[in-house]
């Protein structure tokens, strides 16, 4: 889905944040330092999350975000709702990690349609 820039939070950053997340493929998933990186600020993690924490923008794969090491991380209190919508997308879930983890994660180099 395309991003809508009228729903978007008022910093530069932040928009380039959800729309990094917007390009995340289904059955693929990106870490906090990822967006942060694909963003233009590699160090920046926090306010990623941060900012998704915050955000209203429907529509978008917030669940397809996780912590390092493929952890499912924080997800306004229902980490069981992100695993079940990452599970529907064909992701093993297994505890609060996403197994083989590094062959779902979804990095933005090009790999086909995969670049941001």
């Amino acid at each position: 889905m395309p991003f809508d820039r009228s729903r978007a939070p008022a910093t530069r950053f932040a928009r380039r944040v959800l729309r990094v997340v917007s390009r995340i493929p289904a059955g693929r998933v990106c870490t906090y330092g990822d967006v942060a990186r694909l963003a233009g600020r590699p160090r920046a993690a926090r306010a990623v999350g941060n900012i998704l924490r915050d955000a209203s923008v429907p529509d978008l794969p917030y669940h397809r975000v996780v912590a390092s090491g493929g952890k499912l991380g924080g997800y306004g209190g229902a980490p069981g709702l992100k695993a079940a919508l990452l599970r529907a997308e064909g992701l093993a879930v297994v505890g609060h990690r996403i197994a083989r983890f590094s062959e779902h994660q979804w990095t933005g180099r090009s790999r086909g349609n995969d670049a941001p």
